[in-house]
């Protein structure tokens, strides 16, 4: 590679990085080429983009990224494959389903809505993360609540409430 070629990658990832708020990454090293096939057939039909990258120049373009990665750049050591996602827990859903056939790919760490998570032992955390989408329908539908047994009280307190003075007018005629 050239040094032209190195600083437009890096450009390149770095534009990448800082349009994506769900980043992942992971050891894909030992797939053969059917499993990393499925994989990457895997991670297309969840939304995922699968890319693999040197760690010198995603080192370079964390750095030069307005983000702060803190210690992600720590584990950059070995084959790292990068996975970006618009949902946050779908990367660890496909990670974790794979890893039903095969004991790859490893997790290295995430950068999930600017929070780190590190190590393999973070899949089964990151696999529960709700999607911004499902946050806000649980906000909904607790605000909704209150509201609907208010309004609930208010019809059947109305129905007892005919009802009383119904009889009360039947008993003084």
């Amino acid at each position: 590679m050239t040094r032209e070629e190195k600083a437009q990658a890096i450009e390149n990832l770095t534009v990448q990085l800082g349009d994506s708020t769900n980043i992942y990454l992971t050891d894909v090293s030992g797939l053969d080429a059917a499993k990393t096939s499925n994989l990457r057939r895997a991670c297309f039909k969840a939304g995922i983009e699968l890319t693999v990258v040197k760690n010198t120049l995603l080192a370079k373009a964390m750095e030069a990224s307005d983000k702060n990665f803190g210690d992600l750049t720590d584990v950059l050591k070995g084959n790292t494959a990068m996975m970006f996602s618009e949902v946050g827990n779908a990367p660890a859903k496909v990670i974790k389903d794979f890893r039903k056939k095969s004991d790859r790919p490893i997790l290295k760490g995430a950068y999930i809505e600017e929070a780190i998570y590190l190590g393999d032992d973070q899949v089964e955390a990151l696999v529960n993360i709700k999607s911004k989408e499902e946050l806000i329908g649980e906000i909904i539908t607790l605000l909704q609540s209150p509201a609907k047994n208010v309004v609930s009280a208010l019809q059947s307190g109305g129905g007892t409430l005919a009802g009383i003075i119904k009889t009360l007018s039947e008993k003084e005629a």
